[in-house]
C-alpha cells in the first residue's frame, strides 16, 4: 500500500490536472499550504508519477473522491483502496482518518472536537502519530458502554486526548437510558447540559456508523434488554449514526430508542461545521448511503467499494489493494 505522501500527491495532481482546480483550492481541500501543493505537483512530474496519465491505482480513489464531493456537496472525501481481506478495512480507514484529521487540526486549529466511538475510531487513535495540540478540547459526542475499548467512550476520548496532546471531556452515561423521561432528567442536570452544549458547539465532529446486523458492536452489546435488531429493521432502520437509528433516506425511525439515546439531536449535530464519518465495508453500504445522502455529514472517509456504492457504481476489481 502506498504511503500518505504519494496518496496526497496523487490527490493534488488529480485535482490540478483533471479537475482544473487552483493550487489555492487544492490547499484548502487537502488542508495543506499552497507551497506544499506546489512542491507536490512538481514532485509528481519529476518522479514520473504524473505524465500523460496517472501511474498509480490511487488515481482511481482520487476520482471517486472528486465525484463524491460533487455528488453530495461534501467539504472533502478520502477514499482508500478496499483491502482484499475485509477484516482489515477498519485498520486501513483508521490510518486514513488519522492522517486527514492531523492535517485538518494543523491547518484549521479547531478548538473542540466531538468524538463518537467504534472500531474505526479506535484504529484512528492507534494509527495517529503523537501530537501536541494543547488548546484542543475533545468531548464524548454520545454515551457508551463499559464493555471493550471500542465502545467505552471514556477510553476512546482519553486515548484520543493523550495521543493528540489535547484535553478530554467525558459524557459518562450509557448510550441509552431506560426511558425518554430518564434521558430528559439526566440532561436537565447542569453538568450533562453543559456537556451537550459543548458538543453542539464543537468545531469538528468525528463519528462512525453502524448497521443493524450482528457485526455491529452496538447491536451486540448496546441495545437495551427487550430490543432486538428485528424490531429496528421492521421500523425501517438500516443503521445508526450517533446512536440514532435512521431509515434508507437518513430519517430517524419512529422507535423509543431514538428518544432514549444520550446524544445530540441530528438537527443539532448538523450544526457542527465539519462532520466527518469514517466507515466502510460491505455491511455499511446502506447506512453510509443514508447518512451521506441526507447531509448528516460533510466529510466522508471510506473505502473504494463503499464509495462506488454511494455513487451507484460497481467497484472494479483493480480498486482493491493487494
Amino acid at each position: 500500500m502506498q504511503d500518505e505522501s504519494e496518496d496526497l500527491m496523487v490527490q493534488a495532481a488529480w485535482y490540478y490536472h483533471v479537475e482544473g482546480m487552483t493550487q489555492a483550492g487544492i490547499a484548502e481541500r487537502l488542508n495543506l499550504t499552497r507551497r506544499r501543493v506546489n512542491e507536490m505537483l512538481s514532485q509528481a512530474h519529476e518522479t514520473g508519477l504524473v505524465s500523460v496519465h496517472f501511474n498509480s491505482p490511487l488515481s482511481l480513489c482520487a476520482e471517486l473522491e472528486s465525484r463524491l464531493c460533487n455528488r453530495f456537496g461534501l467539504e472533502a472525501a478520502v477514499v482508500v483502496p478496499s483491502p482484499s481481506d475485509p477484516a482489515l478495512v477498519h485498520k486501513v480507514l483508521g490510518k486514513a482518518t488519522a492522517d486527514h484529521l492531523t492535517r485538518l487540526i494543523n491547518a484549521r486549529k479547531p478548538h473542540t472536537i466531538g468524538l463518537g466511538w467504534g472500531t474505526t475510531l479506535r484504529e484512528t487513535i492507534m494509527s495517529a502519530r503523537p501530537q501536541n495540540f494543547e488548546e484542543l478540547e475533545v468531548y464524548s459526542i454520545m454515551g457508551g458502554l463499559t464493555h471493550g475499548t471500542e465502545i467505552n467512550t471514556f477510553e476512546i476520548v482519553r486515548s484520543f486526548a493523550e495521543r493528540f496532546g489535547a484535553s478530554g471531556n467525558y459524557l459518562v452515561a450509557p448510550i441509552y437510558m431506560d426511558s425518554a423521561e430518564a434521558r430528559e432528567a439526566i440532561f436537565a442536570q447542569s453538568s450533562f447540559r453543559k456537556a451537550l452544549e459543548a458538543v453542539r458547539s464543537a468545531d469538528v465532529g468525528l463519528v462512525s456508523v453502524g448497521d443493524v446486523s450482528g457485526r455491529s458492536l452496538q447491536v451486540r452489546y448496546g441495545l437495551p434488554e427487550g430490543v432486538a435488531p428485528h424490531d429496528l429493521i421492521v421500523a425501517g432502520a438500516v443503521g445508526d449514526v450517533i446512536g440514532r437509528y435512521v431509515d434508507s433516506e437518513g430519517r430517524q425511525i419512529d422507535h423509543p430508542l431514538n428518544r432514549q439515546v444520550m446524544a445530540p439531536e441530528l438537527e443539532d449535530f448538523s450544526k457542527i461545521p465539519t462532520r466527518i464519518v469514517a466507515s466502510g465495508g460491505q455491511h455499511k453500504h446502506a447506512i453510509m448511503r443514508a447518512v451521506v445522502a441526507a447531509g448528516h455529514v460533510n466529510v466522508v472517509i471510506t473505502d473504494a467499494d463503499c464509495a462506488a456504492q454511494l455513487l451507484d457504481d460497481e467497484a472494479p476489481r483493480d480498486r482493491r489493494a493487494v
